[in-house]
Protein backbone atom coordinates (compact mmCIF):
# COMPACT_ATOMS: atom_id res chain seq x y z
CA UNK A 1 0.00 0.00 0.00
CA UNK A 2 1.34 3.61 -1.23
CA UNK A 3 -0.30 6.93 0.27
CA UNK A 4 -0.19 8.47 -3.17
CA UNK A 5 -2.43 10.95 -4.43
CA UNK A 6 -2.85 10.03 -8.35
CA UNK A 7 -0.67 7.93 -10.89
CA UNK A 8 1.90 10.61 -10.92
CA UNK A 9 3.26 11.00 -7.10
CA UNK A 10 3.32 7.65 -7.39
CA UNK A 11 5.82 6.73 -10.27
CA UNK A 12 7.68 9.36 -8.27
CA UNK A 13 7.71 7.21 -5.16
CA UNK A 14 8.41 4.60 -6.90
CA UNK A 15 11.63 5.73 -9.22
CA UNK A 16 12.75 7.29 -5.92
CA UNK A 17 12.78 3.73 -4.11
CA UNK A 18 14.10 1.78 -7.11
CA UNK A 19 17.13 4.92 -7.44
CA UNK A 20 17.94 3.85 -4.00
CA UNK A 21 17.18 -0.27 -4.99
CA UNK A 22 14.45 -0.54 -2.32
CA UNK A 23 12.06 -2.34 -3.98
CA UNK A 24 12.39 -4.29 -7.24
CA UNK A 25 9.38 -3.48 -9.80
CA UNK A 26 8.41 -5.28 -13.03
CA UNK A 27 5.80 -4.90 -15.99
CA UNK A 28 2.46 -6.71 -15.65
CA UNK A 29 1.15 -7.97 -18.98
CA UNK A 30 -2.75 -8.34 -19.54
CA UNK A 31 -5.08 -8.44 -18.46
CA UNK A 32 -3.91 -6.90 -15.62
CA UNK A 33 -2.13 -3.06 -16.06
CA UNK A 34 0.16 -1.78 -14.32
CA UNK A 35 3.32 -3.22 -12.64
CA UNK A 36 3.83 -5.54 -9.75
CA UNK A 37 6.71 -4.48 -7.05
CA UNK A 38 8.61 -6.60 -4.53
CA UNK A 39 10.82 -5.30 -1.76
CA UNK A 40 14.35 -5.84 -2.23
CA UNK A 41 16.79 -7.51 0.30
CA UNK A 42 18.04 -3.47 0.93
CA UNK A 43 14.40 -3.01 1.57
CA UNK A 44 14.00 -5.31 3.71
CA UNK A 45 17.11 -4.08 5.83
CA UNK A 46 16.10 -0.79 5.45
CA UNK A 47 13.02 -1.43 7.01
CA UNK A 48 14.54 -3.20 9.98
CA UNK A 49 16.74 -0.30 10.48
CA UNK A 50 13.82 1.76 10.37
CA UNK A 51 12.03 -0.46 13.41
CA UNK A 52 15.09 -0.43 15.83
CA UNK A 53 15.07 3.35 15.52
CA UNK A 54 17.17 6.50 15.07
CA UNK A 55 20.76 5.20 15.77
CA UNK A 56 21.88 9.17 15.52
CA UNK A 57 19.39 10.09 17.84
CA UNK A 58 20.36 12.65 20.65
CA UNK A 59 17.77 11.57 22.72
CA UNK A 60 18.59 9.48 26.03
CA UNK A 61 15.35 7.48 27.26
CA UNK A 62 15.29 7.20 31.48
CA UNK A 63 13.66 4.46 33.05
CA UNK A 64 13.72 5.03 36.97
CA UNK A 65 11.15 4.95 39.98
CA UNK A 66 9.46 7.88 39.72
CA UNK A 67 9.17 9.05 43.48
CA UNK A 68 9.77 12.63 44.90
CA UNK A 69 12.77 11.35 47.14
CA UNK A 70 14.89 10.57 44.15
CA UNK A 71 14.39 14.01 42.38
CA UNK A 72 17.52 15.41 42.69
CA UNK A 73 19.52 12.03 41.70
CA UNK A 74 17.22 12.61 38.37
CA UNK A 75 18.17 16.58 38.51
CA UNK A 76 21.70 16.69 39.58
CA UNK A 77 22.62 13.51 38.89
CA UNK A 78 21.09 11.40 35.58
CA UNK A 79 20.02 14.57 33.82
CA UNK A 80 23.19 16.57 34.46
CA UNK A 81 25.48 13.88 32.75
CA UNK A 82 23.33 13.16 30.02
CA UNK A 83 22.58 16.86 28.99
CA UNK A 84 25.15 19.12 30.35
CA UNK A 85 28.30 16.68 30.58
CA UNK A 86 27.81 14.94 27.13
CA UNK A 87 25.66 16.41 25.25
CA UNK A 88 22.66 14.54 24.62
CA UNK A 89 18.95 14.92 25.71
CA UNK A 90 17.02 12.99 28.40
CA UNK A 91 13.97 11.59 28.65
CA UNK A 92 11.61 10.80 31.32
CA UNK A 93 7.95 9.72 31.06
CA UNK A 94 6.71 11.48 34.24
CA UNK A 95 8.01 14.95 32.97
CA UNK A 96 6.95 15.07 29.48
CA UNK A 97 3.84 16.20 27.85
CA UNK A 98 1.42 13.76 25.59
CA UNK A 99 -1.99 12.48 24.87
CA UNK A 100 -1.69 8.83 24.23
CA UNK A 101 -1.42 6.16 26.62
CA UNK A 102 1.54 6.05 28.65
CA UNK A 103 3.18 2.61 27.46
CA UNK A 104 2.56 4.01 23.99
CA UNK A 105 4.12 6.72 24.92
CA UNK A 106 7.19 4.60 26.78
CA UNK A 107 7.35 2.06 23.79
CA UNK A 108 7.37 5.39 21.31
CA UNK A 109 10.24 7.38 23.06
CA UNK A 110 12.28 4.41 23.63
CA UNK A 111 12.45 3.78 19.78
CA UNK A 112 13.31 7.55 18.69
CA UNK A 113 16.38 7.05 21.61
CA UNK A 114 19.88 6.53 21.14
CA UNK A 115 20.50 4.26 24.39
CA UNK A 116 19.05 4.32 27.61
CA UNK A 117 19.77 4.92 31.67
CA UNK A 118 17.70 2.44 33.92
CA UNK A 119 18.26 3.24 37.24
CA UNK A 120 17.15 -0.17 39.11
CA UNK A 121 16.90 1.70 42.94
CA UNK A 122 13.61 0.67 44.39
CA UNK A 123 13.31 -2.10 41.99
CA UNK A 124 10.68 -1.00 39.88
CA UNK A 125 9.15 -3.77 37.18
CA UNK A 126 8.56 -1.40 34.45
CA UNK A 127 12.50 -0.47 34.75
CA UNK A 128 13.43 -4.26 33.99
CA UNK A 129 10.50 -4.63 31.28
CA UNK A 130 11.76 -1.33 29.50
CA UNK A 131 15.51 -2.24 29.66
CA UNK A 132 14.58 -5.63 28.12
CA UNK A 133 12.57 -3.48 25.60
CA UNK A 134 15.97 -1.68 24.72
CA UNK A 135 18.23 -4.11 24.71
CA UNK A 136 15.73 -6.70 22.76
CA UNK A 137 15.66 -3.25 20.05
CA UNK A 138 19.87 -3.80 19.84
CA UNK A 139 20.39 -0.62 22.12
CA UNK A 140 22.88 0.11 24.88
CA UNK A 141 21.60 0.03 28.19
CA UNK A 142 24.06 1.67 30.95
CA UNK A 143 22.35 -0.23 34.48
CA UNK A 144 22.81 1.66 37.69
CA UNK A 145 21.65 1.76 41.52
CA UNK A 146 21.95 2.51 44.46
CA UNK A 147 24.83 1.30 45.85
CA UNK A 148 23.34 -0.21 49.16
CA UNK A 149 20.42 -1.53 47.20
CA UNK A 150 22.39 -3.81 44.59
CA UNK A 151 21.76 -7.16 46.73
CA UNK A 152 18.11 -7.06 45.73
CA UNK A 153 18.73 -6.60 41.91
CA UNK A 154 17.07 -9.44 40.01
CA UNK A 155 19.41 -12.38 38.94
CA UNK A 156 18.33 -11.30 35.04
CA UNK A 157 20.38 -8.21 35.74
CA UNK A 158 22.57 -8.24 38.93
CA UNK A 159 25.13 -9.97 36.63
CA UNK A 160 25.35 -6.95 34.60
CA UNK A 161 28.07 -3.92 35.51
CA UNK A 162 25.84 -1.37 36.96
CA UNK A 163 27.24 1.93 38.12
CA UNK A 164 26.90 2.03 41.66
CA UNK A 165 26.32 5.33 42.98
CA UNK A 166 25.55 6.82 46.21
CA UNK A 167 24.06 10.45 45.67
CA UNK A 168 23.44 12.82 43.01
CA UNK A 169 26.74 14.30 42.33
CA UNK A 170 28.47 10.83 42.99
CA UNK A 171 26.11 9.62 40.41
CA UNK A 172 26.90 12.95 37.61
CA UNK A 173 30.11 11.83 37.78
CA UNK A 174 30.38 7.68 37.75
CA UNK A 175 27.22 7.96 34.70
CA UNK A 176 29.60 10.90 32.62
CA UNK A 177 32.58 8.29 32.89
CA UNK A 178 30.07 5.42 31.62
CA UNK A 179 28.85 7.33 28.72
CA UNK A 180 32.05 9.03 27.67
CA UNK A 181 33.81 5.46 27.59
CA UNK A 182 30.79 3.32 26.02
CA UNK A 183 28.54 5.44 23.88
CA UNK A 184 30.38 8.57 22.95
CA UNK A 185 32.48 8.22 19.69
Amino acid sequence: MVFALNTTEMDFLLSILREEDLVEATAVIAPFSGFTVKISAKGFNRIAELQRGAPLSKQVFVAMKCDPSLDDVYEDGIKAAIEKDCGYDSFRVDRAEYNEDRNDTIIAEMRKSKFMVADFTGHRNGVYFEAGFMLGLGRKVIFACKDGEIGEAHFDTSHRNHVLWKDAADFREKLKLRIQATILP
